[in-house]
């Protein structure tokens, strides 16, 4: 389906969406427009508006693109393509330098089967924090100085806080550029497929390359309570789903999806900034939502899939 809809700044913008439901188009300008800013200058509404209306066919959803199956259990067949399009991928990316003095984080995006669906591992972190309290993340956090790299130290965060030794994890590369959260900090991504703790060594693995991975059961998962409230399962079909995509802007600069988990995340409470800033809190509106950093580099990730283009 592709759609024209004109905005309130007279842009024309050209979505493309594998949805029959009319009511897209108005959908999408009702995101743009719904999108908070300074009430005191309604000029930076205007370049916001226009910024979205000039990168809007860089949202738009392909899932039959997609270099590897939505739906179908990870493989070793599936690894190796991934591990090839974050290689094809860092050749085409600005390299983001390590800057002196600038303080660092690493997180892992932890990719596994579950019940044989494929999916990435979140976490909704506790209410308590003192930073991003509430919200969805991946496992990771603020690199020490007794680790030996960045990975190390997303690898070492994601036991504290979930349970999973590093041996359980293969890790299949990075990707970028690494962005600043909003607390200053330059956060590098890693992507990992997580087997389970009973499962034979991957590095030794003799099953094909097309037969399922084993699952991991989340039941399993050592939780740090002090950190995490809980840990979900979000499967990669929900990256295409049009109930659940919300248009927003990384950085007010930036268009991208944003995930809607609510109905994922049942019987727990999560908060939501009473300001209404940007990328503060569990999402907008009172939806819990993959959004802020974490929603920019799943769809950076989506992206290099060929998923959104």
């Amino acid at each position: 389906m592709k759609t024209i809809v004109r905005s309130i700044i007279g842009h024309e913008i050209e979505l493309e969406h594998p949805t029959k439901n009319a009511k897209v188009s108005r959908y999408y300008v009702q995101q743009l427009l719904s999108f908070s800013v300074p009430k005191r200058s309604w000029r930076m509404l205007s370049r916001t508006l226009m910024t979205a209306a000039a990168h809007a066919s860089t949202t738009r959803v392909h899932p039959s693109a997609s270099l590897i199956s939505l739906t179908s259990p990870f493989t070793l067949s599936t690894l190796r393509t991934l591990q090839n399009a974050l290689v094809a991928h860092a050749v085409t990316t600005s390299k983001t330098n390590v800057i002196p003095g600038e303080v660092n984080a690493a997180v892992l995006v932890p990719l596994c089967n579950v019940n044989g669906v494929p999916g990435v591992l979140l976490e909704l972190r506790g209410g308590n924090l003192r930073s991003h309290a509430g919200e969805v993340s991946f496992p990771g956090g603020r690199v020490d100085q007794a680790d030996a790299s960045f990975l190390d130290t997303a690898l070492r965060e994601t036991q504290e806080e979930v349970g999973i030794h590093p041996t359980q994890v293969d890790i299949l590369g990075q990707f970028g550029p690494a962005e600043q959260s909003l607390k200053g900090m330059r956060v590098w991504p890693y992507v990992g497929f997580v087997y389970p703790p009973s499962s034979t060594s991957h590095t030794a693995d003799t099953r094909s390359l097309d037969d399922p991975l084993p699952s991991i059961s989340l039941s399993s998962l050592a939780i740090s309570q002090s950190e995490v409230e809980t840990v979900f399962h979000l499967p990669l079909s929900a990256f295409t789903a049009p109930s659940r995509l919300k248009l927003d802007m990384f950085r007010a600069a930036t268009p991208y999806w944003a995930v809607d988990v609510s109905d994922i995340v049942e019987h727990l409470e999560w908060i939501s900034d009473p300001s209404g800033q940007p990328e503060v809190g569990g999402g907008r509106e009172g939806r819990l939502e993959v959004w802020g950093l974490t929603g920019w580099y799943m769809s950076l990730f989506m992206r290099i899939l060929k998923v959104y283009q």
